[in-house]
């Protein structure tokens, strides 16, 4: 219970990696705020948070939204009296297509929830974090825009990718004086659903061929990884045993964007 004590908010905790995330850091003893902007997806969510005797609020919120962002950090901080974590998880692949085909809105919405959308998780969060003396961020990016440039269409989302990681460095420095670390965790192919949620359009003409050997994962022969592995490197990040780690991007991919 190495989180005992401990408040975090995790968005993105209806599903896949958010959720994951969620029941282990539960499991470890912290308390989690849950957010999410399909409400029945998160308090589900809370509901198997609570079954295994933790405890969790449901959040929700667009994080992309101000006031409903404000909301939520508030609901949680009145609920369990402190914010030790964050994990800054929520994110949309959005539109893949050709720069001269993506449209304004489509760029607009992949960097209003991606980007914007981290910003007001942490412009809420930070001064919780500097009250309680101390805590660490995780933001999730990819290792699209920062290792692989190669998914055809990808800019937005890769430009986000990119953003997140600076980010995290600007941030390092900039929290370091207030005992707050911020790392970014980098994920390849995950088995979650978000590839349900991406719409791909003239991809081809955008696409430069790139040749992969059998099984473009390495190191498990093309398996994707699982939403609980990289649960695992978050609780790692959050926790003491990461007390002298700040600034720092970790690729969880299993060797597959090192081949192109």
């Amino acid at each position: 219970m190495e989180l005992e004590g401990k408040v975090a908010l995790v968005t993105g905790a209806g599903s896949g990696i958010g959720k994951a995330a969620a029941l282990r850091l539960a499991k470890e003893g912290a308390a989690i705020g849950a957010l999410s902007r399909t409400e029945s997806e998160v308090r589900k969510t809370v509901a198997e948070i609570e079954r295994n005797g933790g405890r969790a609020v449901a959040l929700v919120a667009d994080i992309a939204e101000e006031e409903p962002m404000k909301q939520a950090v508030s609901d949680l901080v009145s609920a369990f009296g402190r914010l030790d974590i964050v994990f800054a998880n929520a994110g949309i692949n959005g539109v893949w297509a050709p720069i001269d085909d993506l449209t304004p809105a489509e760029w607009d919405r992949t960097i209003g929830i991606n980007l914007r959308g981290t910003y007001l998780t942490l412009h809420y969060a930070v001064p919780h974090l500097k009250k309680a003396k101390g805590g660490a961020i995780v933001i999730t990016a990819s290792i699209n825009g920062t290792r692989t440039f190669t998914s055809a269409g990808a800019t937005a989302y890769s430009a986000t990718k990119a953003a997140q990681v600076a980010m995290a460095q600007m941030l390092a420095l900039e929290l370091a004086k207030h005992r707050i670390r911020v790392n970014a965790i980098c994920p390849g192919h995950i088995a979650t659903s978000i590839p349900d949620n991406t719409s791909w359009r003239h991809t081809d003409e955008a696409r430069v061929a790139a040749e992969y050997p059998d099984g473009d994962i390495p190191l498990t022969g093309g398996e994707a990884g699982t939403s609980e592995e990289v649960a695992d490197l978050v609780l790692f990040l959050v926790s003491d045993r990461a007390r002298h780690i700040t600034g720092t991007p970790v690729w969880i991919d299993g060797g597959q964007s090192l081949l192109v």
